[in-house]
Formats: structure tokens, sequence, C-alpha cells
């Protein structure tokens, strides 16, 4: 009896194990586009240094278009309220550039870091561009002068 078990049990244990053994087919990679855009940056990071509190800055990020294809930036989005963009909607044809520009509102004094993250038809993966830099702390006001204190009458003279 016991025999007859290991005959039934056996072939089904070899099924299973050389059916685990084989690799699930690998996807097709998709064809390249030899003429597609590129997008080329002239840096990915602006430090501003030290910067004065309450006066905005701007960083400009060139993006030139290496490709063969039209560049169409697909948005733009600033990590925080506090920068401005301004960039290109039209698109950028092969060997032209254009500028992203991230203005930066410096209205808290201190060490900052702001992400740009801009989507390009060059590639599915958006770039991340920074701007960084210091916000000195707001100038002290210079004391204003004290007030003109009224000359004090001459004290009275005691009668006599």
């Amino acid at each position: 009896m016991k025999k007859l078990l290991l005959l039934l049990v056996l072939p089904l244990f070899v099924a299973f194990n050389s059916n685990a053994q084989t690799t699930p087919p690998t996807p097709p990679t998709p064809a390249v586009n030899p003429n597609a855009p590129v997008a080329k940056w002239d840096k990915m990071v602006n430090d501003f240094g030290d910067i004065a509190f309450n006066i905005p800055k701007t960083a400009e990020f060139t993006l030139t278009n290496t490709g063969k294809e039209p560049l169409i930036i697909s948005s733009a989005r600033a990590s925080c309220g506090c920068t401005n963009l301004k960039y290109a909607s039209e698109p950028i044809l092969p060997g032209k550039s254009t500028v992203v520009s991230a203005t930066y509102n410096a209205a808290n004094q201190g060490v900052f870091t702001k992400t740009v993250t801009v989507t390009t038809n060059a590639d599915p993966n958006p770039v991340v561009l920074q701007i960084k830099g210091n916000v000195l702390p707001a100038p002290a006001k210079a004391a204003e002068p004290a007030a003109a204190k009224p000359a004090e009458a001459p004290a009275a003279k005691p009668a006599k």
C-alpha cells in the first residue's frame, strides 16, 4: 500500500517542481525612437548663497532640445507657493533652447531648499530641479530719535 501511494504522489511532486522552474516570459521592450526629443539642462541646482530678506530672487535653468523632434514641457510644478515659475508653453524645436525661471519669495529667514518638477515628452520620468540658499535676517530698524523734551521752566524763586 505504501508503494502504491508513493507511486501516485511521486509523479505529482515531479510535475509541480518542473513547472516551478520555468521563468515567465519577459515582456518585449518598447522600440526606442531615434528621432525623439532629448532634454539637456545646463544645471540641476541653483545655489543663491546668502540673500536679503523679503527681496525675491530668480534662478534660470536653460533647457536645450538636442533631439530631432520638438520638445514639449507638459508641466512644471514648484514644491511650494513661495516659488513662482515661468516656462515656455510652445514646443522647443530641435537645437533650440528655452528658460525655465523660478522666483523665490524670500519671506522667511533661514536656510531653504525648494524643488521644481518638470515633465517633458523627452522622458516619462520628471526632472527635479533645485533652488537653495540662505535668507538673511531682516536688518534691524534704526532707532528713532527720542522725542524732544519740552524745556523745563526755571524754578520759581521763593519770595522774601
